[in-house]
């Protein structure tokens, strides 16, 4: 149990008709209630995972819910995170989390911080709440909620996603508990995981695994049940199936004394999704791929190496379709070779970051390359306005 004090806490008229589902639950009842209303919980991010969390928090009572993010709400995000709506495309996502939060529960007292949380920040934001819900969707911000969370003793309810599949746990419950680094001790190389904006993820998914982090909120606040600590829930959304992973401390895992660059740890630059990697290659714009295109393609080929539905999507005219999973496991290039014969060879993805992973693969097989920055999502937004964007 987290240690609001509830001595001085009471509860509304309102908030006894509001919550009676709750206190008429022995294991919650009117002093659980309280502890919830006492309880102040940081959710970090307010995506996919962000959007359930916040929801389910304020719905069960929480009275305060502080909220980290600086994006905006697009179009594409209105497939999973459901706390936005159509009305709020290009605006703050904090604000609307906050407006629909109100809308849910007018007593839950909501504290916004529009910014990326850093290691110059994190330490003052974190330090305010009793836990934090992570609902990020990076490696250098997950170990940095990890860290601030190892240094102010503050649980830490994680949770990720992908595709169809999802993960969490709560770390760092008490001094015995494993932490992120007991699960990846060291980050991924730059690129080796797609974020979802490349890789995709069924619209369902954030909301079972944000409403399993929230419900790991609920638990810890009231005292009630058995964590996650300890344990990683695995789901697979396909099969419909979870299972459990033991999750225990490392002895020989490094001492949390500090925070650090935790880009320069993960190897990223903190640029755009797809941009670390397309760095390691030569490059063009889209406006040098259009001059291009303009004039003469006969000794030119463009290979576009995003997956099929996305090439039903939108294309770029003229590109061939090679998704990178046949570059990688070899079976396209020796195609690739004969496209290229006696041509300059160019490759566009989305946003730039699978094109130089192929160019990077082919280069390995004597085949030279240049990559198309930013993609076709560029090429939307600055060639052709007409070609829609996902």
């Amino acid at each position: 149990m987290l240690p609001p004090d509830t001595s001085g806490v009471q509860l509304s008229p309102d908030e006894v008709a509001r919550f009676a589902r709750h206190l008429i639950l022995p294991e919650v009842g009117m002093e659980g209630q309280k502890r919830l209303k006492a309880a102040s919980v940081l959710c970090v991010g307010t995506g996919g995972l962000g959007s359930p969390l916040l929801l389910y928090l304020a719905a069960a009572g929480v009275g305060r819910l502080g909220i980290v993010d600086f994006d905006v709400v697009d179009h594409s995000n209105l497939q999973r995170q459901v706390i936005h709506g159509t009305s709020w495309v290009g605006k703050p996502k904090i604000e609307s989390a906050k407006a629909r939060i109100l809308e849910i529960n007018p007593h839950c007292q909501v504290d916004l911080y529009e910014t990326a949380l850093t290691s110059e920040n994190a330490l003052e934001i974190i330090s305010g709440y009793d836990l934090v819900c992570d609902g990020t969707d990076n490696f250098p911000t997950r170990y940095l909620v990890n860290d601030a969370c190892v240094l102010l003793g503050k649980p830490n309810v994680y949770g990720s996603i992908f595709r169809f599949e999802g993960q969490a746990t709560v770390f760092n419950l008490d001094a015995e508990s494993p932490n992120y680094r007991d699960l990846f001790p060291e980050p991924p190389p730059p690129g080796m995981v797609p974020s979802c904006a490349e890789g995709g993820v069924v619209g369902v998914l954030p909301g079972i695994i944000g409403v399993i982090q929230a419900t790991e909120a609920v638990k810890i606040i009231t005292g009630i049940g058995t964590t996650l600590s300890g344990r990683l829930l695995l789901f697979d959304a396909l099969a419909m199936k979870f299972r459990e992973l033991k999750l225990r401390p490392n002895p020989e895992r490094p001492v949390i004394d500090k925070l650090i660059d935790y880009q320069e740890f993960c190897g990223v630059g903190g640029t755009a999704p797809g941009q670390e990697e397309a760095g390691a290659v030569e490059s063009i714009s889209v406006q040098e791929l259009k001059a291009l295109l303009d004039v003469d393609t006969s000794d030119m080929v463009l290979i576009d190496v995003r997956n099929p539905p996305e090439a039903e999507i939108a294309v770029i005219p003229g590109a061939v379709l090679i998704p990178l999973d046949q570059i990688e496991n070899g079976t396209a290039i020796e195609r690739i070779k004969q496209l290229a014969a006696g041509k300059q060879l160019y490759a566009h993805c989305k946003l730039g970051g699978r094109s130089a992973k192929a160019l990077i693969a082919l280069k390995r097989a004597g085949v030279e390359g240049i990559n198309v920055q930013g993609g076709i999502d560029a090429w939307s937004q600055e060639i052709d306005s007409s070609l829609p964007r996902y």
